[in-house]
């Protein structure tokens, strides 16, 4: 490890006050003629052992957040500007100095949590859903063999995309960060406004988490009068409202429209021509079409739909991609040869060839071992052959990921689409080789494109960070070590994280869309279980509004997400929208800025409590005597009862505690209440956990019981219009040092 001496730390006044990139970060230029920040002929404080543990701890801390963002509605958010905050204000208030250098090194390992992460909850939550037996060992080799080779198979092309092609390949997100980083040096306002959205979204989250102080509810419904089965929720988290922000108005507004088009459009449609049907319709098996809710509808038809839709759009954008795929692969293997060449300029040292070959090679040999141990056990020619597989679709999709990226940015990255094809493909392999009847088949295909997805998401992140650094003036060789640590880091953490969400994955209280759609594809193909024509019928509606010219992909991923998840980030994109509208405001981008972090925050304190609560139900028996008085278990009667009995014993007042010994031979106790309410005998029987609690009330005229406060849903909105108005505050609050 080396220690550089030299200056330009954080508070450097000149910095300061010269804020911007050169106006030639944007320009299409030579690489070579890009003066860099910090310039070659200067050696700062980069790879420091402080930067190192900063950039771990929040690459893990983003890692397990973005899980279980992604796990819940699909998306992820990149890490790298709220790390590269984060690590300016840790450094202003531990260190009391640190140079940008160090800074860019912190996101740059920060951000490898977030991109393992994305590449792992796309795949890995399929084999919890088919209930296989998947270690967390063999989580976390996969998350770090997938992410090593997208790292090590970036190296040889960083000179060609990054320095030679710049100008031609913005690379958007890095360029954006890159600004974060030089103007905000010595500025903790920013990281202010991250952590202010921390504090909000952990405490909004734990006051409405249900195991918790449950005050309000986290879904709010309404049916739409008169028009049967068509009603209209919203999940009302802060992750949500963070998301819409993000992505912006029109992406939000896709996706919403996608989920009117199911929840608005399909559903009553189908309620209405299945009304009449004496039978069940498959795919759906012992239900009547009449007797389903219209999320039974959706979970039985509507999602088959979606995932069609979702496939399509995927494989489309990849095959919209061929001319470039074609014109990156032609460049990369001219680069090799380029990259030969040795050079002393600090600003383009790579790490030498030697390890590049050399660690290709032991990670080839490790497929070949993980799958010979793990998967094909009898077989060492099946075993070469799967990791054949990986490294070739490995190196051609990091090449194409690391040039769509640069053009288009990460949020057009077609991940799910490059693991799709690579599925597909892999799948007809086995197939007509006769393999398909194996029975670890599914489980073997699924196992290639976990490792080619990880390695993809990786390689656009990895992409990103160097384009960062060249901007800055870091030393790509450090920076490929730290994309290398974060990413080892992160992927022993990745099994630990997804086994304390795998019980809400099986459970389906986290959507894991991708996932769930790499299950249906393999299914498809191998298992032939399938419904096509639901899954056809979903192809063409992305068809249709591809050649309208609108986003498929967004449309479809709101046409296979429930509507709750989409009228929440719909209402962050308005949000965005307002703040974008005034173009000639000269602190929109500041404004803007200030939005983002804000909302990255709300995304991550709420979704780190929620890991946190996932944690702490598996330790339910030992935090009980924390949790219980927060959490109140048992039965919370919230309308006056007369003559009320509880399993036949008599009770007066408003909370009826569970006792903890009727748990130890159950999982759950039934509750029989009886009472009496204007004359009327009425009785409701209820199923508690040990650390469960239920609300019981009197809604039109019958005793209900609810996991939400009688007064859940309006307690709910107006907390989520509070929620909203603070990140309008954070959006719209000037800068003091602009307005003196």
């Amino acid at each position: 490890m080396s220690e550089n001496k030299g200056t330009l730390p954080v508070e450097n006044k000149e910095s300061v006050e010269n804020s911007k990139l050169s106006p030639l970060a944007y320009k299409e230029i030579d690489g070579d003629q890009y003066p860099s920040v910090v310039p070659a002929s200067e050696s700062p404080d980069e790879f420091t052992l402080k930067a190192i543990i900063i950039g771990i701890v929040i690459g893990i801390i983003f890692g397990a957040a973005n899980a279980y963002l992604g796990l819940k509605v699909g998306l992820t958010v990149s890490a790298s500007i709220p790390a590269a905050v984060m690590a300016v204000a840790i450094f202003k208030i531990f260190f009391k100095k640190g140079t940008i250098l160090e800074t860019n090194l912190v996101q740059t390992i920060g951000s490898a949590g977030e991109s393992v992460a994305a590449g792992v909850i796309f795949t890995i939550p399929a084999f919890f859903i088919w209930g296989a037996e998947v270690s967390k060992l063999e989580i976390a080799l996969m998350a770090i063999i997938g992410g090593l080779i997208g790292v090590i198979f970036m190296i040889p092309l960083r000179k060609s995309f990054i320095s030679k092609e710049h100008g031609k390949l913005p690379y958007p997100e890095g360029t954006a960060c890159a600004e974060v980083l030089v103007s905000g040096q010595g500025d903790v306002s920013k990281a202010k406004t991250l952590f202010w959205g921390m504090g909000i979204g952990a405490l909004y989250q734990a006051l409405m988490h249900s195991n918790l102080f449950g005050l309000w509810s986290k879904e709010i419904c309404t049916e739409i009068p008169g028009y049967k089965k068509a009603e209209i929720s919203g999940e009302i988290t802060p992750e949500l409202l963070g998301v819409g922000y993000i992505i912006g108005p029109q992406i939000a507004a896709i996706m919403l429209g996608g989920a009117i088009f199911g929840w608005l459009v399909l559903i009553p449609l189908i309620a209405l021509f299945g009304k009449y049907s004496t039978v069940s319709i498959l795919p759906a098996k012992d239900i009547l079409i009449k007797d389903m809710s219209a999320g039974d509808i959706w979970s039985n038809y509507i999602k088959y739909i979606g995932a069609g839709g979702v496939a399509f759009a995927g494989i489309f954008s990849l095959l919209k991609s061929i001319p470039m795929m074609i014109n990156t692969f032609r460049t990369s293997i001219k680069s090799l040869g380029n990259n030969s060449e040795s050079s002393s300029k600090r600003t383009d040292l790579d790490l030498s060839s030697k390890i590049v070959f050399g660690s290709s090679a032991i990670l080839i040999i490790a497929l070949a071992i993980y799958m010979k141990t793990l998967v094909f056990v009898d077989s060492l020619w099946l075993s070469v052959v799967a990791g054949f597989l990986v490294v070739f679709f490995g190196f051609f999709f990091v090449t194409v990921s690391s040039r769509i990226v640069g053009l288009l940015g990460s949020s057009s990255n077609p991940i799910s689409g490059m693991t799709i094809a690579t599925l597909l493909l892999t799948s007809i392999i086995f197939v007509i080789s006769g393999l398909s009847t194996m029975p670890n088949a599914k489980i073997a295909v699924l196992t290639v494109g976990a490792f080619v997805c990880i390695a993809a998401a990786i390689a656009g992140d990895t992409s990103q960070d160097l384009k960062t650094g060249f901007l800055i003036g870091s030393t790509p060789k450090n920076q490929q070590m730290g994309e290398l640590i974060g990413v080892i880091t992160a992927g022993l953490t990745m099994g630990f994280v997804m086994y304390l969400l795998k019980d809400g994955i099986v459970r389906g209280e986290l959507n894991a869309p991708q996932a769930n759609l790499m299950r249906t594809v393999i299914d498809g193909v191998i298992g032939g279980n399938l419904p096509w024509a639901l899954v056809i019928c979903g192809a063409f509606i992305s068809l249709v509004v591809e050649m309208l010219g609108i986003n498929s992909l967004g449309f479809a991923v709101g046409l296979y997400l429930p509507i709750s998840v989409s009228t929440p980030i719909m209402v962050g994109g308005l949000i965005r929208w307002w703040v974008d509208r005034k173009k000639d405001d000269p602190q929109i981008d500041e404004k803007r800025e200030s939005g983002v972090l804000y909302s990255s925050g709300l995304i991550a304190g709420a979704a780190l409590l929620g890991v946190f609560m996932m944690i702490a139900m598996g330790l339910y028996d030992t935090l009980s005597p924390v949790l219980d008085p927060i959490n109140k278990p048992g039965i919370h009667i919230e309308s006056q009862l007369n003559n009320m009995t509880i399993n036949g014993q008599p009770f007066n007042g408003n909370y009826y505690k569970t006792d903890s010994s009727a748990f130890v031979s159950a999982n759950e106790v039934e509750y029989t209440v009886k009472c009496n309410y204007n004359g009327k005998e009425l009785e409701e029987k209820v199923s508690l956990g040990k650390n469960q609690k239920t609300h019981l009330f009197i809604k039109d005229g019958k005793l209900v019981s609810s996991e939400n406060h009688k007064d859940g849903d309006s307690r709910g909105l107006i907390a989520f219009i509070l929620l909203s108005g603070s990140l309008i505050y954070f959006c719209s609050k000037k800068d003091s040092k602009d307005a003196r």
